[in-house]
């Protein structure tokens, strides 16, 4: 068996049995971002083999505050999976997650097919159907979330769970840059953002996605759900939690977090 065959047999068996591992970095300190991607894919070509079915992706680290933590200068991305997506009302379980924490996200649905390099926001936003409300719930299968650039590509970019929420939006009339969101935890105001906050325009972290797949021959396909990066940091939740996400213009959408 390969480090990578290796290693992705790990992360599954960690999602499974809701027992984080030690960093991939700590053990294999010479692993590189493209050996990580590829352990992902076969994270998720294993996934697939078991019959779920690849409905969007995922950008990460789109914040400059999150990038210098990690020591990297762009964003990473992830699989959305059939399974990981959750209708609003629908309690989140803890019991199938080892220690969540939540995004506020503004999701794509994608019209026509983004294929990379050369991408640009005026194809993203040409290629977009509307835009909705999410809440992206992240979860690290890496103990204590001890993470590097590496070891978060490696486990799906810390995907775990998808809410999405309102209406789709039309982007006519609508500067993404300008939408503003409060997000909530319990009633309480935990952050304010606008989507200037990921990469300077939501629709720009897409086309870095675009470009980014195209490296390994893959394409944005139309129907697909992408989420463009979180607008603050993450806020964590534990059993009761209600957390909460308005949008202007854009609506709400919430996640209550049960023990079961």
């Amino acid at each position: 068996m390969s480090q990578v065959e290796l290693w992705a047999e790990r992360l599954l068996k960690a999602e499974e049995s809701r027992v984080p591992i030690e960093p991939l970095t700590a053990a294999w300190p010479e692993i590189d971002i493209p050996t990580a991607y590829q352990i992902q894919l076969k994270v998720v070509e294993q996934k697939r083999a078991r019959g779920r079915k690849i409905v969007g992706m995922k950008i990460g680290l789109t914040s400059k505050a999150m990038q210098q933590m990690l020591g990297v200068y762009e964003p990473d991305y992830g699989h959305i999976l059939d399974s990981m997506v959750l209708l609003e009302g629908e309690p989140v379980r803890l019991s199938r997650l080892i220690q969540p924490r939540v995004e506020a996200e503004i999701a794509f649905v994608l019209r026509e097919r983004l294929s990379g390099p050369g991408v640009t926001v005026a194809d993203v936003l040409r290629a977009t159907e509307g835009v909705m409300p999410a809440l992206e719930i992240i979860d690290s299968r890496i103990k204590d979330w001890k993470i590097k650039i590496q070891d978060t590509i490696a486990d799906n970019a810390s995907a775990a769970a998808v809410v999405l929420g309102g209406a789709l939006k039309p982007l006519e009339g609508l500067d993404l840059r300008l939408v503003g969101m409060v997000l909530e935890k319990d009633g309480e105001v935990f952050a304010t953002a606008a989507g200037a906050a990921v990469l300077g325009h939501p629709a720009a972290a897409v086309a870095w996605l675009a470009n980014a797949v195209a490296r390994y021959g893959l394409s944005l396909e139309p129907g697909m759900v992408v989420l463009s990066g979180s607008l603050t940091q993450a806020v964590a939740a534990g059993p009761g939690a209600v957390i909460r996400a308005t949008f202007d213009r854009l609506g709400a959408v919430s996640a209550k977090f049960v023990d079961a």
